[in-house]
């Protein structure tokens, strides 16, 4: 047996072009302000690639870049003028942040209406409690589309998620609460790992640690998402070890798997923000 690739990457540009037209079809432009602070490589790269999926959807997004030793005060200033722009619909600090700056607190100075990324805690408590106003995390948010899209039945499953982040595993874990499945958070903390993995239906691996998930511990036509990026050995790989394709019914490539539908999905938001912002309803 192999596992059927989920080619996140081609389903991600499926939305993007069913988003392109929704977005042409508004009777106004939607605004999305990107926030970065310093010149990390690696967030350079995400906001570029942010960039290039906005302009191509028909998403007005500007970047609003600092110096590495910028002060919260003028980041903070910043943030309260995007709030107070109606044509503003959605608001990203791209993380992480320089260590003097309080992550926290400017993250919930964006207006709950306009955090796109989904980290305020009113979303995440909107999030909890099943609520449509809610702004999702957008990297969960894809991993259920893709979960959805392969028509994986997912009421009564047994689901294990390898790491707990706001960002990931904490959203995930409650959107497939939501769905029907018995969740378990795990973490590296967790003793008996492998025991977890042998009998869940579900893995979403995103503890960034290379190859934590041994394909003998798989079980037999478990779904595998794999959320990690690591180098090992020089070359790219996740969170689950590559054998694990044979004993898998579904599971995510790396690259190619995830990452394009998180910002697909991050796009996703910022165009339902606009909606609720305008109480336009979404096209047909």
């Amino acid at each position: 047996m192999s596992a059927k690739i989920i080619n996140g990457k081609k389903i991600a540009e499926e939305l993007q072009n069913l988003l392109k037209k929704d977005v042409a079809a508004l009777p106004s432009a939607i605004g999305l302000a990107i926030v970065q602070i310093g010149d990390d490589e690696a967030s350079t790269i995400y906001v570029r690639n942010k960039l290039k999926a906005a302009a191509a959807v028909g998403i007005n997004a500007v970047l609003h870049k600092f110096s590495e030793d910028v002060s919260q005060t003028k980041v903070s200033s910043l943030i309260t003028k995007l709030n107070a722009d109606p044509d503003v619909n959605g608001i990203i600090i791209q993380l992480p942040l320089p260590a003097h700056l309080d992550e926290e607190t400017l993250l919930e100075s964006i207006k709950p209406e306009k955090d796109v990324d989904g980290f305020h805690p009113l979303n995440i408590g909107r999030l909890q409690n099943g609520s449509d106003k809610a702004l999702i995390a957008a990297t969960p948010k894809g991993i259920l589309y893709l979960l959805e899209n392969c028509g994986i039945d997912l009421c009564g499953g047994n689901a294990l998620i390898i790491g707990c982040s706001k960002i990931v595993g904490r959203p995930a874990g409650m959107l497939l609460l939501q769905k029907g499945c018995t969740v378990t958070l795990a973490h590296i903390h967790t003793k008996n790992l492998p025991e977890l993995i042998k009998n869940a239906d579900i893995i979403i691996a995103a503890c960034g640690c290379p190859q934590t998930v041994k394909a003998e511990w798989v079980k037999q036509g478990a779904v595998l998402i794999d959320v990690g990026i690591n180098r090992l050995n020089g070359k790219l790989c996740g969170d689950i070890e590559p054998a694990a394709i044979q004993k898998a019914s579904f599971i995510t490539p790396v690259p190619g798997g995830v990452g394009p539908m998180t910002v697909a999905m991050l796009l996703h938001n910022t165009y339902e923000a606009y909606l609720k912002q305008k109480q336009e309803k979404p096209t047909k």
